[in-house]
């Protein structure tokens, strides 16, 4: 699933950004391949200037993480000569490489099961070892998110395969002036099936997503394996298509902003992109739960183990550096970091503050809120019919 592509703030890396010590072609060098948008460049300033060694930094800025995904595969795949044009269409790196290119590189939570099956990834074994200062503050839902067996399966005696470093949710985003209109505000998802809404929304084009979300309608789950088991699933899946426009993951934003459509379903991570500079439009996390994403570092197979590489997950894991990316990137951490309101921007303030709770506290809605977890071969064709029957 490509969960999103991101906005580039002035705030954020550069596409392409080189950071130098001094010492000549053989310092120390560390090598990371990042999401857009997902790491503030002060952040690097910091992490550079507070180095005890002479080292290189570079960070490479990618748009989307089925571009990262792709670059690993490439990484372990080898090069023929019929494959090289096809591949180029879609990776925007060079060809025939034999050995991964980066230390670390950004891949989200989804995407993890597959990394580990196709050993694209290596463990981080150093979290297991305690070799990270921060990695005892990070909440039990965080470690247990990567902790995985050898089929990417969640294990609590498995390694630790990933280092999540921010999270987002999926979000209901509005025009505040069409709604108006109709008298009433998005509190939860069973707003997508009031009067008035047919052909006037817009859903992701992921079955998990989709079919995740009129779960938690229902009062279900997102993770649940056996979709036959739920009562009326199909017929409030049919309803909904009734009032959707279009499904899209990528293309969602524009039509709402120009008032094609009135509401969407969309990535916090884009969505707060574009709450600042379009005051008509308006977002809520839904009462019931949601979709939870974290953005994680992990590292390639076949790269040597470097103490960079830890230092810089740790880098990361420190109150003051969470706070900057949390702030920066208007995303959240994984770590507690007691952010001051004043201090948080205002698109992501309003969403995290939003009065259209009826009394629940934000922590309430999030504790009702599921990462997408790994499902049985079988469970995934059962989604996917079952999206593909919906839309016909």
């Amino acid at each position: 699933m490509d969960r999103r592509s991101f906005l580039l703030g002035t705030s954020t890396l550069a596409l392409s950004q080189l950071l130098f010590g001094c010492g000549g072609n053989r310092q120390t060098q560390l090598k990371v391949q990042l999401l857009k948008g997902s790491i503030p460049g002060q952040v690097v300033n910091q992490f550079h200037k507070g180095l005890q060694q002479q080292v290189q930094l570079k960070f490479a800025p990618v748009e989307q993480i089925e571009d990262l995904f792709q670059q690993l595969q490439n990484w372990q795949k080898k090069p023929k000569a019929t494959d090289e044009q096809g591949w180029s269409r879609f990776i925007p790196f060079r060809q025939g490489q034999k050995t991964a290119d980066a230390d670390l590189v950004t891949l989200g939570d989804y995407w993890l099961k597959a990394a580990i099956e196709q050993k694209l990834i290596q463990p981080l074994q150093e979290l297991q070892g305690n070799q990270l200062k921060q990695w005892s503050a990070l909440d039990e839902k965080w470690k247990k998110l990567v902790t995985r067996d050898d089929q990417g399966n969640l294990d609590t005696q498995g390694k630790v395969w990933g280092a999540p470093y921010r999270w987002g949710t999926t979000v209901i985003v509005y025009n505040r002036d069409k709604l108006r209109e109709l008298g009433w505000t998005p509190k939860d998802w069973s707003d997508l099936w009031r009067d008035g809404m047919q052909q006037r929304i817009s859903l992701l084009n992921q079955p998990r997503e989709v079919i995740g979300l009129v779960l938690k309608k229902l009062g279900k789950s997102y993770n649940i394996e056996n979709l036959d088991q739920v009562p009326n699933l199909e017929k409030e899946l049919q309803t909904l298509n009734q009032q959707v426009k279009f499904y899209s993951s990528d293309n969602y934003l524009e039509p709402l902003i120009m008032g094609d459509t009135w509401l969407a379903v969309g990535w916090s991570s884009d969505v707060l992109q574009v709450l600042g500079r379009y005051p008509q439009l308006g977002a809520v996390i839904p009462q019931s739960g949601t979709a939870m994403w974290a953005d994680l570092w992990v590292r390639p197979a076949g790269i040597n183990k470097g103490t960079l590489s830890e230092q810089w997950i740790d880098f990361c894991w420190q109150p003051s550096t969470a706070k900057q990316i949390s702030v920066l990137t208007k995303s959240n951490s994984p770590i507690s970091t007691n952010i001051p309101a004043s201090d948080i921007q205002e698109p992501l303030r309003s969403l995290l503050q939003s009065d259209v709770y009826d009394g629940l506290r934000l922590r309430e809605v999030l504790d009702k809120s599921e990462f997408l977890l790994p499902l049985p071969p079988s469970a995934i064709k059962q989604y996917e019919s079952l999206f593909a029957k919906m839309k016909v």
